[in-house]
């Protein structure tokens, strides 16, 4: 029997059962990472000895009558999260020998739940792009189409997912890293609530591992169906145990519901700043038919939604500022001069982009408190609903574009080119007020690529949009393999 695409969840009853050992199922995913990953290039660091080691000792776990959520599964890592004798590079040339001497918080959450790590995937230039490529380690291909990407930061474990080179893997959002990978390669993934998951020890290198409070970004899963999302959550979920884990324990609540019939659902599929492309249209209605032919309420208009242009503005803000922190003092200054210049009346994304990269602290606290508003918003609105659903971006996965200058790269949307970063206004709808949102197959596109959605829920109440999830793949569908 083949294991490969066999679901976590389904792995683990067969491990229990004898039907398979976690030996067999790691040769098995080291084969195929052999003999398919030669294109897909989405592994970009194995470790195999080290898995196979680890999998005799998770087959000796079981034998010996251990328990563990994760034991004998195999799983890949993002690239950005350091491994103790592996490097870490967020595909920075210059960076290519640094080996950490420490596992990342959450590699070994993941290693202490059983999981088998076969290695890391590939990631864009330091994380900042919607493609996964850099002089390192090459460009990671997306499984459906070679010639398009399979999306950033987090695009290698979406291609190994979709691949089936292991059953989960972590990855981080920042700027839709999680979701717009998952979008593209037709797999799930779940940015959690902002603070839900430690992040200590995915960190740019030289960096040390420090125990610090990110803002916007975070860690999360990946994963081919709705449950395993969950499973992995379980896992990644809780405080770091040298700051606030020395004193709270994380303990979600329940999902607001358990049937279909019972959720209220807001519809969002268009945005002020930027077209939506047709076969994404397509996608986010045909979940709304799903979730509408299961009984749940659903709506498409509602006053309680928080201005999206104002939300996009005020995202690309605080994004960029933070991309800017550690530029010369000449590059900082050369901004501040373009800024300047910007008419007070200019309220394009660009403009947002300029102002955000050279905000003052003064900003920045002016533009956080703009921010609490907007999460106080957030919490009237899902007072009458229990999730919004809308586009992750505006498109299916695009052709490979290696512009060395972003500013210069345009997004087709059916036809017409638009700014390259405009499409991450879908993304910093959750990610600037810090809200959960899970990323769910929906289809395909009419040229066969896949087509995702977002479900975005109240603040950690994380269970809730996966919850939903996992009703509309049981009522549409989820990951299929590609051919």
């Amino acid at each position: 029997m083949e294991w490969s695409f066999r679901t976590a969840e389904e792995l683990a009853v067969a491990l229990r059962a004898g039907e398979v050992t976690s030996e067999e199922l790691t040769d098995e995913a080291i084969a195929r990472i052999e003999r398919d990953d030669k294109v897909i290039n989405a592994i970009c660091v194995p470790d195999f000895d080290r898995a196979r080691a680890a999998a005799r000792g998770a087959d000796r776990a079981r034998a010996r009558g251990e328990v563990r959520p994760l034991l004998g599964i195999p799983v890949t890592v993002k690239e950005s999260y350091n491994m103790a004798g592996l490097p870490t590079t967020w595909g920075m040339s210059q960076h290519r020998d640094h080996v950490p001497a420490e596992d990342a918080v959450q590699v070994s959450r993941l290693k202490a739940a059983g999981a088998v790590v076969l290695g890391k995937t590939n990631v864009p230039l330091g994380l900042q792009d919607i493609q996964s490529f850099n002089e390192i380690y090459g460009t990671t291909n997306n499984p459906w189409d070679h010639g398009r990407t399979s999306g950033g930061s987090s695009g290698g474990s979406a291609a190994a997912l979709a691949s089936g080179f292991g059953a989960l893997s972590i990855g981080s959002d920042l700027a839709g890293s999680l979701r717009t990978p998952a979008h593209f390669c037709g797999i799930h993934a779940h940015k959690p609530t902002l603070g839900l998951a430690a992040t200590r020890g995915m960190v740019a290198p030289p960096a040390p591992p420090l125990p610090v409070d990110l803002d916007l970004a975070v860690v999360g899963p990946m994963a081919r169906t709705a449950r395993d999302l969950a499973l992995l959550l379980d896992v990644m979920a809780g405080p770091d145990p040298l700051t606030l884990g020395k004193a709270y324990d994380v303990t979600l609540p329940p999902a607001r519901h358990r049937r279909l019939c019972d959720f209220r659902v807001l519809i969002v599929d268009e945005h002020p700043l930027i077209p939506t492309g047709s076969a994404v249209r397509a996608g986010v209605n045909r979940v709304a038919d799903a979730l509408a032919d299961g009984g749940a309420r659903v709506e498409r208009h509602t006053s309680l939604l928080p201005d999206l242009t104002e939300a996009a503005l005020l995202y690309t803000q605080l994004l960029f500022s933070g991309f800017v922190a550690r530029f010369p003092v000449e590059a900082y200054e050369q901004l501040r001069a373009r800024a300047a210049g910007l008419s007070a009346d200019d309220r394009s994304l660009d403009a947002a982009r300029l102002r955000g990269m050279v905000f003052s602290h003064r900003d920045w606290i002016e533009a956080n408190s703009r921010r609490e508003l907007h999460r106080h918003g957030w919490r009237q609105l899902f007072a009458e609903f229990d999730a919004v659903v809308c586009p992750i971006t505006p498109t299916p996965a695009f052709p490979h574009d290696h512009n060395p200058d972003p500013l210069e790269r345009r997004l087709d949307i059916d036809g017409v080119g638009y700014p390259y970063f405009d499409q991450l206004v879908w993304a910093g709808l959750a990610t600037m007020p810090g809200l959960p949102a899970t990323a769910i197959p929906a289809g395909r596109a009419s040229d066969g690529l896949p087509v995702g959605v977002q479900l975005i829920g109240p603040m950690f109440e994380d269970r809730t949009p996966l919850r939903l999830a996992e009703l509309l793949e049981q009522k549409i569908g989820g990951f299929q393999a590609p051919k």
